[in-house]
């Protein structure tokens, strides 16, 4: 049995959008936007225990975070004795931006 149609059908976009799914999901927590914002402001990399002590977060919970933004390859890190230290991935604005492009192109947005 077919649905009765109230208007004609509509054309659904069928890209695979399993790798923008992944990025938006590393950006949807506030505190990963806190972390990517924070790096995306510094000047230099930022120590891992700015974070710790700077959020509500115990460490495991801030490395938790850190590393979901690193597989999603928007940070970058450096480990110098016992701490870690992060940077904004030099491409991160690009493929933030491509991403949601992708998603809305700027003719949806006219």
């Amino acid at each position: 049995m077919s649905m009765q149609r109230c208007c004609p059908p509509a054309t659904v976009d069928r890209t695979d959008r399993t790798a923008d799914a992944g990025l938006f999901k590393a950006l949807g927590d506030p505190h990963r936007l806190a972390m990517l914002a924070t790096l995306a402001r510094a000047e230099d990399e930022v120590c891992v225990c700015d974070f710790t002590g700077a959020l509500p977060l115990e460490q495991p919970t801030v490395s938790h975070h850190l590393r979901i933004l690193r597989e999603a390859a928007l940070v970058t890190c450096e480990r110098r004795g016992t701490w870690v230290y992060y940077r904004l991935a030099a491409d991160a604005r690009e493929r933030i931006d491509a991403a949601f492009r992708s998603v809305i192109p700027e003719r949806a947005l006219a």
